[in-house]
């Protein structure tokens, strides 16, 4: 199916798409072909049928109907919907993850769950560009599905799973330098050292995660995205069993009236980052099992494959590595503007906490509607259609605005209500953390704005990422941060401004982010970009004859 795009050299930028090879058809028989429907005259071939039908042949006048089910339209509702449903899934279980983590912690200490904020930043820093880079399989998979080229699926992602490995063992460095990474953002005496020890922890889950975003990309890249689903949610509890015992020991989670493990240590924030670790291992090794099964082995060499390729890992790193880059100054720089406004007290910190980690809640589940557009972007420049990707964009952008719009609703009515679950039972500590909740309702006003802004450059980035064009979503990146948020947000804190104005120029960045994306888009360059190699000659001709 389909025909297969030009791919420029691993030195070179990417150019149109080659043209389908044109195929001389035979001229059709004009004898009447055989049915396997009952000839009106034909006595013997009546019975044929019958025998074939079980006895249940139609009359003779009778004329084959298709099904009258709903059908997928290619680029609309109900194609990205059934891609997107379970990647919306997926992230909402990390998202649960991330809620229950942080409830755990603030019912143990308000203070943990504070540090775990900026360590959780440190780690990102670092990870979400190997992570990314990783995870770029899946647009190497979708490409090469699109253009149907089964046999070099399972090379790609072969060359992810090698970067997966090399880059998870020297992220261990992190363990050493943890406490001079923590000190450079000079956070207050009391979350310094908890800080140090969850960065610490967190890294021992970066090489089973990047394994597992690189073996996810085979099967969301495919569109096998229930897979990933299941994946994600044996991950997600293992690691909130974990932290139950873990955080809270012989104890037990008092407030839930669940027992503890006898004999188990009270671990606090090092017992949230220990179950981090093992549930991460524990999706790791389950995605890798089932990327080996038989099937898979035999139709998209997910065994053979496993050789590296040096042109085809070249080009895992082209265009996987601008994307990673591209989430490492995202992160870098919100978490500059976190570590800036940190210094204007444990309120501002707390505050800032609390409303990114409501915002993560909210909006990772949208990160996987970002997948499937990106997802069927690359199925469909593989299949040199760029008009249908084009359309599912733009049906993916109605899906998230409309969601982002009950989101940004939910911030201005109820938020009182959202930060209800992290209050402690501890009077001492209830004091300390009304402080902070004084804080919160007028930063989620600046969150429910941007929301909204958030949507667009959810679709548009994502597109863009499934074409290849990875290089300006980095560059953008970059330039735009600076001058509108880390560099005033830096100005305002030494000027001794507040909390509020540096969450203005926060907002002032995402909506120039979504401006940029939205003119890239439109000016089309993306639509003659490919990541893959051109097929040979011959392949292709026997494919689009296929």
């Amino acid at each position: 199916m389909g025909h297969h795009p030009a791919e420029p050299s691993p030195t070179e930028e990417a150019q149109p798409a080659a043209q389908p090879p044109t195929i001389n058809a035979p001229e059709p028989p004009l004898t009447v072909p055989a049915s396997a429907y009952p000839d009106p005259s034909g006595a013997i071939a009546a019975e044929a049928a019958a025998a074939e039908w079980h006895s249940h042949a139609p009359e003779p006048t009778e004329v084959p109907v298709p099904p009258s089910g709903p059908v997928a339209v290619p680029g609309g509702s109900r194609e990205l919907l059934k891609l997107a449903l379970p990647l919306i899934l997926s992230q909402s279980f990390m998202t649960v993850q991330v809620f229950v983590d942080t409830i755990l912690l603030s019912w143990h200490d308000p203070l943990e769950m504070t540090a775990s904020f900026p360590a959780i930043m440190w780690y990102w820093l670092f990870f979400g560009v190997l992570q990314v880079t990783a995870g770029y399989t899946s647009t190497f998979v979708a490409q090469y599905t699109g253009a149907n080229r089964p046999h070099r699926v399972g090379v790609a992602v072969w060359q992810g799973v090698h970067f997966a490995v090399v880059a998870g063992v020297l992220f261990l460095a992190v363990v050493p330098l943890a406490p001079l990474l923590i000190a450079v953002g000079r956070p207050p005496a009391e979350l310094a050292p908890l800080e140090v020890v969850y960065l610490r922890c967190l890294a021992f889950a970066a090489l089973p995660m990047l394994v597992m975003a690189a073996v996810n990309g085979f099967f969301s890249g495919r569109g096998q995205t229930w897979t990933v689903l299941g994946i994600e949610a044996f991950g997600t509890v293992v690691n909130i069993l974990l932290a139950c015992v873990l955080i809270f020991g012989a104890e037990g989670v008092t407030k839930l009236g669940l027992p503890g493990v006898p004999g188990a240590p009270k671990m606090g924030i090092a017992g949230a980052g220990i179950a981090t670790a093992a549930g991460s291992w524990a999706a790791a090794l389950l995605a890798l099992v089932l990327m080996l099964r038989k099937k898979f082995r035999a139709e998209f060499g997910t065994a053979s494959g496993w050789k590296p390729e040096r042109e085809l890992f070249g080009r895992l790193m082209k265009y996987g590595g601008p994307a990673g880059m591209q989430m490492f100054l995202d992160v870098l720089v919100f978490h500059l503007f976190t570590q800036l406004v940190v210094t204007l007290g444990v309120a501002a910190a707390g505050a800032t906490t609390l409303t990114v980690r409501l915002n993560m809640i909210a909006f990772l589940p949208m990160m996987g509607l970002g997948q499937a557009i990106c997802i069927l972007v690359g199925q469909r420049l593989g299949e040199n259609r760029p008009d249908v990707a084009e359309k599912s964009v733009y049906t993916g952008l109605k899906w998230s605005f409309g969601y982002m719009c009950l989101v940004a609703l939910t911030y201005l009515s109820v938020p009182a209500l959202l930060v209800a679950p992290f209050k402690p039972d501890d009077p001492e500590k209830a004091a300390e953390f009304a402080q902070i909740v004084a804080v919160v309702p007028t930063l989620l006003l600046f969150v429910a704005f941007f929301s909204l802004a958030d949507a667009v450059n959810l679709s548009f980035a994502f597109a863009l990422r499934g074409a290849g064009d990875t290089k300006y979503v980095t560059v953008l990146t970059f330039s735009l941060a600076w001058p509108l948020m880390v560099i005033p947000t830096a100005l305002t804190v030494w000027l001794g401004g507040n909390v509020y104005l540096c969450w203005l120029f926060a907002t002032a960045h995402i909506l120039g982010m979504a401006v940029c994306f939205w003119m890239r888009f439109r000016h089309g360059k993306w639509k003659t970009m490919r990541v893959i190699e051109q097929a040979p000659e011959g392949a292709a001709v026997a494919n689009g004859a296929a």
